[in-house]
C-alpha cells in the first residue's frame, strides 16, 4: 500500500517531492492533482484536503481507484494502470522491466504509472497447464499457490495427471504447472532395478517340519503407465505374491527336497511370479531363496546326519585307497617273481636305504666273502633256492 500524508488546509504551502503526487479534494470531490513542486493554497472555508502519495513502484487502493474512475475517468487513465484478471487467467506485472507481482484469477490491482513503467503479461492457463521456462524464471521469487513444480531425474519416469487423467509422460528435467482450477499430480517411478527383501516366512513342509525361508527378489519397472494403472504399490504387491509362491512350493516338498533342490525351487518361484507380473509392467529379473532356517532340534539332527555321511564317505575313500595300495603291492610282487633282475634291483634299493641309516660297517675278509656276503646276504627278499 502506498504511503500517504493528509493535509487539512486553511492557508499553507505544500511541497510535493519527486516521486510523489498529491490529490487535492474539495468537500470530498477530486479537484486536481498536484505535481512535484511548491504549491500555496488558500482555503478560508476549510473545504480542501490534500493527500500525498508515493508513486514510485507502489499500488493505489483499488476501492479509491473505482471512485476516482467514476468521477474523473480522464485522470484515472492518465495516472494509473489497473490490472484485473479473469477466471482462467493469471498476470505477471513488471515494474520498470522487473517482474514483481503474480496475480491470481479474479484479482484487481492498481499501479501508479506516472513515475514507473508498468508492463502486464496475461496468461490463459485454461489451454495448457504447463508453465513455460520464461514464465517460470519470471515468477520464481514470487511463486504462489497457483503453480506446482517437480523435477524428474534421469532414472525416473514422470507421469502427468490432470484431474485424475493421464496426460503425458514427462522427460527428465524440471517441470512446473498452473494449478488454477485444476488438480495437477505428477507420479514419479524409479526405473532402476530394486531389491525386495522377503523376510523369514514360517511354513510347513510336506513331511510336517516347520521352517522359515527368506528370499530376495530384484524387480524393475519397464512400462510405467501400465504399472501405475494396475498396481498401487509395486513392492508390497510383489512381497505378497512371493509369499504365496514360496508357501505353495514348500508345502509340496519334503525337508530333504527343499534343502537339496534349491536351484529347482528358485526356478519354480521365478516362473510362478513372472507369469503373474507379466501384465503389470514390472519385470522380475532375479528371485531366489537366500536362507532356510530350521528349528533348533531339527538343525541338530540334520547336522548329525551330515556328519555321519561325511564319516562314511571318508571311510569309503580310505578303504578304496587301501585296496588300491594292496593291489599295487600284489602287482609289484608278481613282477619281481617273474623277473629275478628286478628282484635284485629291489634288494639293492632296500640295501641302499639301510646303509644310509648305519653309521659304521666293519668287514672281516677272513673267509674271503666279507663284501660279497654284505651285498648278497644282508638283504634278501626271496629265500635262496636249495641245491
Amino acid at each position: 500500500m502506498a504511503s500517504e500524508k493528509t493535509w487539512h488546509l486553511l492557508t499553507t504551502t505544500i511541497t510535493v517531492k519527486d516521486g510523489e503526487r498529491a490529490l487535492l479534494t474539495r468537500n470530498g470531490q477530486l479537484e486536481r492533482v498536484l505535481a512535484p513542486g511548491r504549491h500555496r493554497l488558500f482555503d478560508l472555508r476549510n473545504e480542501l484536503t490534500a493527500v500525498v502519495f508515493n508513486v514510485v513502484g507502489t499500488e493505489f487502493p483499488a476501492d479509491r481507484y473505482a471512485v476516482l474512475k467514476a468521477a474523473r475517468p480522464d485522470l484515472a487513465a492518465e495516472l494509473f494502470e489497473a490490472v484485473e484478471t479473469r477466471a482462467d487467467e493469471v498476470a505477471i506485472v513488471s515494474l520498470d522491466g522487473r517482474p514483481v507481482h503474480l496475480m491470481t484469477p479474479w484479482q484487481v490491482r492498481v499501479y501508479w504509472k506516472v513515475a514507473t513503467s508498468i508492463d502486464v503479461e496475461r496468461i490463459d492457463v485454461s489451454a495448457d497447464p504447463k508453465v513455460s521456462a520464461r514464465h517460470l524464471a519470471m515468477i520464481e521469487r514470487n511463486r504462489s499457490a497457483v503453480t506446482s513444480e517437480t523435477v524428474v531425474e534421469n532414472h525416473e519416469a514422470g507421469l502427468l495427471y490432470v484431474e485424475g487423467r493421464l496426460v503425458e509422460r514427462l522427460a527428465p528435467g524440471r517441470h512446473a504447472f498452473w494449478t488454477v482450477g485444476r488438480k495437477i499430480e505428477v507420479k514419479r517411478l524409479d526405473l532402476r532395478p530394486q531389491a525386495v527383501e522377503i523376510t523369514a516366512q514360517e511354513m510347513l513342509t510336506k513331511d510336517r517340519i516347520a521352517l522359515r525361508v527368506t528370499l530376495t527378489a530384484f524387480r524393475k519397472v519397464v512400462d510405467p503407465e501400465r504399472t501405475v494403472a494396475t498396481v498401487p504399490d509395486v513392492d508390497a504387491w510383489l512381497y505378497r505374491l512371493v509369499q504365496f509362491a514360496i508357501r505353495e512350493a514348500v508345502a509340496g516338498r519334503t525337508l530333504d527336497e527343499v534343502l537339496s533342490a534349491k536351484a529347482a525351487l528358485d526356478a519354480e518361484l521365478r516362473d510362478y511370479v513372472r507369469a503373474r507380473v507379466a501384465e503389470s509392467g514390472v519385470e522380475v529379473t532375479e528371485l531366489g531363496v537366500k536362507d532356510v532356517i530350521l528349528p533348533g532340534e531339527i538343525r541338530e539332527l540334520v547336522n548329525k546326519v551330515v556328519e555321519a555321511e561325511r564319516v562314511a564317505k571318508a571311510n569309503l575313500i580310505r578303504r578304496q585307497e587301501e585296496t588300491a595300495a594292496t593291489r599295487s603291492l600284489l602287482n609289484t610282487a608278481r613282477l619281481m617273481e617273474e623277473n629275478p633282475l628286478l628282484l635284485r634291483l629291489k634288494e639293492l634299493e632296500s640295501l641302499e636305504r639301510l646303509v644310509e641309516k648305519v653309521g659304521r660297517i666293519d668287514l672281516h675278509a677272513g673267509d674271503g666273502q666279507g663284501l660279497d656276503a654284505l651285498l648278497t646276504r644282508l638283504v634278501r627278499l626271496k629265500a635262496p633256492e636249495s641245491a
